[in-house]
């Protein structure tokens, strides 16, 4: 394989026109359903007009991953996804090969009697290659540059993040048996953190960081009644209320955003206008993952929660 151009960068006059700006992406994320406030938007567009990775820590539900997914639609390009885990490797990661196809060439080698003159290339050659979300990054010929979201890098190991960091670094990868590949145009990358451990300082570096918090009262009504336009202001503040009061609770793990949005549709299709003690028992599994947590707010807890709820209106 020849060696490739240098990878280009996609400038501000290049992108659509909502990425150009602070107000402007703020504009255009709510345009998708995503209440962002300046600081995050700002860390955003420094992202997209330096060329860097922006790394995004936060509690779970909070919004990290979905941003990904908005940057994309903003951008009009495709988001690829690497959904880290322990154990994370190479193979499944970056690439590795067929070896069913790779064994049956061999085989109609032999039947054409071509086994004794066959080389490396007939069976090693890109036709064979599994391309796994980061190789697929790097080799996108659509011509325009993908946005690749590495989710929950905190779950690999070390030393997959150690590989991790040479790819950022230069956008390429090599194949002993083919070659080098070099990114075209350099992916937007957005990587993601819950804090399970400390990503190393090196990635770090590399990186932009922005830490996501839970919203203020006020942006996280924001973000109900926007993603469930349907639900009554009375019962979305409740929902509201009730969910930042179960964050000062003292539970094995409190509720994300993404928890609240689901309960407000949840209890939409229950057919409630308003948070009731009955209603709020049944449907605790929504917006709480633990059985110990559940069984602490489910009766008198809760009812004193949605008392202080009412009072603060």
């Amino acid at each position: 394989m020849s060696d490739p151009a240098p990878p280009s960068d996609v400038t501000a006059d290049d992108r659509p026109e909502g990425t150009r700006s602070v107000d402007g992406i703020v504009t255009a994320f709510r345009g998708g359903d995503y209440i962002c406030d300046r600081s995050l938007a700002t860390a955003v567009f420094l992202a997209l007009e330096l060329g860097r990775p922006l790394l995004l820590e936060g509690e779970a539900g909070v919004g990290k991953t979905e941003l990904a997914k908005v940057l994309a639609t903003t951008l009009g390009t495709r988001l690829i996804r690497l959904q880290c885990y322990e154990g994370l490797d190479v193979n499944s990661a970056v690439y590795e090969w067929n070896y069913p196809r790779q064994m049956l060439e061999i085989r109609l080698l032999e039947a054409a009697g071509r086994v004794d003159r066959a080389t490396a290339h007939d069976i090693f050659g890109p036709e064979f290659l599994i391309k796994r979300p980061l190789l697929q990054a790097l080799e996108s010929t659509d011509g325009h540059a993908p946005v690749l979201l590495i989710d929950e890098i905190d779950r690999a190991d070390e030393e997959f993040e150690a590989y991790l960091l040479e790819i950022l670094s230069d956008f390429q990868v090599t194949v002993p048996e083919i070659g080098t590949v070099r990114a075209e145009r350099t992916p937007r990358v957005v990587l993601t953190s819950n804090r399970t451990r400390e990503v190393h300082d090196a990635l770090k570096r590399r990186c932009l960081y922005h830490w996501i918090d839970y919203p203020t009262f006020q942006r996280e009504l924001e973000i109900v009644l926007t993603r469930v336009p349907e639900a009554p202001d009375r019962l979305a503040r409740q929902i509201v209320g009730f969910v930042h009061r179960l964050r000062e609770a003292d539970l094995t793990k409190v509720p994300g955003v993404a928890e609240t949005i689901d309960w407000a549709s949840a209890l939409l299709a229950l057919g409630a206008t308003e948070l009731q003690p009955a209603m709020i028992d049944e449907s605790l599994g929504v917006v709480l993952k633990y059985e110990e947590d559940v069984r602490h707010i489910r009766g008198e807890a809760g009812r004193r929660m949605l008392d202080e709820v009412v009072a603060g209106g």
